[in-house]
């Protein structure tokens, strides 16, 4: 089978992404950010409008939260880069253009409710935090599949839904009830994201699948959160994982797994050699998923009972 360029995935998938444009906004709720801020805990911060200056006493919020808070914020913050790439592959007519605008759109409402939200209850420190957007969109961000609509379509279907279970899992843990209700609120969008592109993607599988069952294999290969480019994002990462927020095993169990169950990659018919090889790809990174989650998981525990010992 004759490999499809991508002008003609483009043309091919316009119907299915005018389908799930209607279908998403069919069921996208409006929301407001400023509702989801506690404005009447704020106080004037220390600068030129003589204000207290931020103290790590003012937040009861554990922590990890607060780390947890502050790497999903950065990671908001590059959406003008995010935006950038998703416009050049898809383009800005029809209603691929359509779409762009509106995820892009509502994407926007994130940043800014979590942004309000660490300011007004004052759970980080302003300064740190501005200093660390100004260096991380600086920096913007690209990835490997940004030059290929297909890896670019599996690679947010497994992100935003990541994104989403690290939003829910981080209001959890942080112990305040408006915070764990804004993230809800920003998780799911982020639901509503993920069913859009994991779409689009099922319906590649049917017209070029043989392309799309390349592309997941790679994009799975060296998957990476769209945060790695934060200052310290390593360490953060780690101790996220620790705090159960986001972890391989959840990587695996609830992101990974899912998605490839909904697209039915393992009875995907038509494949080609390379088709055939990149689901075998697959196959065995799954297994190697599990692996190296089980090996997670034993250290976290010993971890856990060492420091439990100690107490």
């Amino acid at each position: 089978m004759t490999e499809l360029s991508q002008t003609a995935l483009l043309v091919e998938l316009e119907p299915v992404v005018a389908k799930n444009l209607d279908r998403h906004l069919s069921m996208a709720k409006e929301w407001f950010p400023h509702e989801y801020v506690p404005w009447s805990e704020g106080r004037t911060f220390d600068g030129p409008l003589g204000g207290q200056a931020w103290s790590p006493q003012d937040s009861t919020i554990p922590e990890i939260a607060r780390t947890a808070l502050i790497v999903n914020l950065l990671t908001e913050d590059n959406l003008p880069s995010y935006h950038h790439q998703i416009a050049t592959l898809f383009g800005p007519d029809g209603a691929w253009g359509t779409w762009v605008g509106r995820w892009t759109a509502e994407e926007g409402r994130h940043g800014t409710a979590i942004r309000d939200y660490l300011t007004v209850t004052r759970a980080v420190d302003p300064v740190a935090l501005e200093r660390a957007r100004m260096v991380h969109m600086t920096a913007g961000y690209t990835n490997s599949h940004d030059d290929s609509m297909l890896r670019s379509l599996a690679y947010v279907s497994f992100q935003e839904l990541a994104t989403r279970i690290s939003h829910r899992n981080t209001g959890r843990v942080a112990g305040d009830p408006v915070c764990e209700a804004l993230l809800a609120r920003v998780a799911a969008d982020e639901n509503l994201h993920m069913v859009f592109y994991r779409n689009l993607l099922a319906a590649a599988l049917e017209v070029a699948p043989s392309q799309a069952m390349r592309a997941i294999a790679e994009v799975l290969a060296d998957f990476q959160m769209p945060g790695v480019g934060i200052e310290g994002f390593a360490r953060k990462s780690v101790a996220i994982a620790l705090a159960g927020i986001y972890d391989l095993r959840q990587h695996r169990d609830e992101v990974v797994v899912p998605v490839l169950r909904q697209w039915d990659i393992f009875n995907v018919t038509g494949l080609n050699a390379d088709g055939e090889a990149a689901r075998d790809q697959i196959a065995a990174h799954l297994d190697t998923l599990q692996v190296h989650a089980s090996r997670f998981e034993e250290k976290r525990d010993a971890r856990a009972a060492r420091l439990a010992a100690a107490r």
